[in-house]
């Protein structure tokens, strides 16, 4: 990986930007220990110990779920999972009516 010009930050070989657990703490208004008990409980995927973006947007859906609707981490992550696979299928669907 190389460098890029915040110390939050670096672009990977394939040229997507990733974070520092720090810095994804700071978005999310969490700590590095509520990010590393995701990575444990494998609600998220880091590459080494840096996140992609859609894993700090994922950090932050669960813990508004959490907030919200007082959903435990693993109930949140798969509201979240649901979600998007509904997501997915609505745009599969919507490709094969256009075709």
């Amino acid at each position: 990986m190389s460098q890029f010009s915040l110390s939050s930050t670096v672009v990977s070989h394939e040229g997507d930007r990733l974070y520092t657990f720090e810095y994804a703490a700071s978005v999310t208004q969490t700590s590095t220990i509520v990010i590393e008990r995701f990575v444990q409980l494998g609600l998220i995927e880091p590459k080494g110990s840096m996140l992609h973006s859609r894993e700090i947007a994922r950090i932050a859906q669960i813990q508004r779920l959490r907030q919200d609707l007082g959903l435990n981490l693993v109930g949140a992550a798969m509201v979240v999972d649901m979600a998007q696979e509904i997501a997915q299928l609505r745009a599969q669907l919507k490709a094969l009516q256009s075709s």
